[in-house]
This record gives C-alpha cells, structure tokens and sequence, in this order.
C-alpha cells in the first residue's frame, strides 16, 4: 500500500478502549524484563477486592476472570467507559469514571489490591484505598518512552520526560508506602509501516499532543519511503515496575 492508503485507513481506524489488536505485527516490542500480568495474576487468588486503575476498554481486567469477590475498576477516558462498563459490568465489576485530579471514588481501605498499568496515580489515594495489608502493583510508561519517535518527528520531546522508577519510589515513600521489588527497563520497539505509527499516535494521544497529518505530513513521507525501502523506524519503550505496601506505624518506630 501507498502512503495516502496508509494513512487514510490508520485515520478511518475506530478507537475504542486500549485495544491495540490492529498493530500487532506492525509495531513490535521486545519482551520486557519482567511480565506485568503473571506479576498481577500471581497475586489474585489471594486477594479479596480488587481496583484496577485506568482499565481503559477493560480488555485487560475481563482477561483475569475469575477476579476477586469484589473488583472494581476507574476509567478517566469519558469515551471509554461505555465499552469498559458493557465488558466488565456482566462480571460483577463496578466500573467508576475517575476525574483529572487523581481522587478515587472509594472509602478508605477498600482494597486488599490496587493495580495498575499504564495509569496515572496519585499514591495518596492509592495508600487511603489499600487495607493495611495490602499491596499496590503498577506497571508505568516511563518519561523517555520513545523520544527517538518524536525526534524522527521533528516533534517536542515527551511531556513528562524526568518520570523514572526513582522518582515514583520517592513518591511512594511519601505517601506512605514502602517499595518492595521493582525493575526498570528501555527496549526495543520497531514501526513496520506508517499506517501503524499514525494509528500509534492515534491511540496514545499524549505521545505527540496534538498531533495532525498534515502537520506532520514531510516526516512521515520521509519515514514511509525509508520503511518502504525495509528501514523500520526504531525507538525504545521506556517502562517500570514495582510492588509496595503501606508503611505500618510499627515499621516507621523500629
């Protein structure tokens, strides 16, 4: 296919949730160090409530089934909540529509289990949420998640550039909580075609905000020809992960 039937077929694409299911081939990510799902799945048969953080279109959480007796899911993306409440709402998950300044719709320790992937979180409300016991699992897009992209774009770099592992770990400190594993990693990630990366952009909108085809129209022709030549365009997704649990009073006196 040419670039204008590329293009116009990545901009017809519906969008709906976080499903990246027309990609796959397209844009390949070497395997992280680490696997965010057997990390959450390893913890759910223990768990008696769950909260998953930004569930999106819930195609990941309704992949976990059985969840814990009582599961619940936030969702700050207004156009996804319909198709998170008509994939999760038939297994007994209450989905809730999360606002931009991080509150959490939930008393005070209602969760034994707060996860998290890709979501943005403030860890005072991830601490007020959690049992005494329990634990917050998250998996995070770091802050040079692929800035070569941006570069090949001639674009600003990404937003929230100093977003690391340690400066999370602080955070979480803070709040509260105390880490107990965590790992850090950038790998590989290969653009075959431009349909994919304007799909990409499409669906991970804060990557390159605002961004436009036209705007944007020399690179990506100069990024089409390359790849059309068999010369992908490679970046690096930047990613962490960890586990905490709250700090204990006990804990902060010894």
């Amino acid at each position: 296919m040419g670039y204008d039937e590329l293009v116009a077929e990545a901009l017809a694409a519906p969008l709906e949730g976080w499903d990246f299911s027309a990609l796959r081939g397209r844009v390949v990510e070497d395997p992280l160090p680490w696997s965010y799902p057997r990390l959450l799945r390893a913890r759910l048969p223990g768990a008696s409530s769950l909260l998953d953080l930004g569930t999106g279109g819930g195609e990941f959480l309704s992949g976990l089934a059985p969840l814990p007796p009582r599961t619940a899911a936030t969702e700050g993306h207004p156009p996804n909540l319909s198709p998170a409440r008509r994939r999760l709402e038939p297994l007994g998950v209450e989905v809730a529509a999360s606002g931009a300044d991080g509150v959490l719709p939930f008393p005070e320790g209602s969760f034994a289990l707060v996860a998290g992937r890709h979501a943005a979180y403030d860890p005072y409300e991830v601490r007020r949420v959690l049992t005494g016991d329990g634990l917050f699992v998250t998996q995070q897009v770091g802050g040079r998640d692929l800035e070569e992209l941006n570069l090949a774009l001639g674009a600003p770099p990404p937003v929230h550039r100093g977003w690391d592992l340690p400066r999370a770990s602080a955070a979480l400190a803070g709040a509260g909580l105390a880490v107990t594993w965590s790992q850090e990693a950038r790998v590989r990630t290969t653009f075959h075609d431009v349909g994919a990366l304007v799909l990409f952009l499409r669906l991970v909108s804060w990557q390159v905000p605002g961004f436009d085809v036209g705007r944007f129209d020399r690179p990506l022709r100069v990024l089409h020809e390359g790849m059309a030549r068999g010369e992908p365009l490679t970046a690096h997704a930047h990613r962490f992960a960890l586990l905490a649990v709250p700090v204990r009073p006990d804990d902060l006196r010894g």
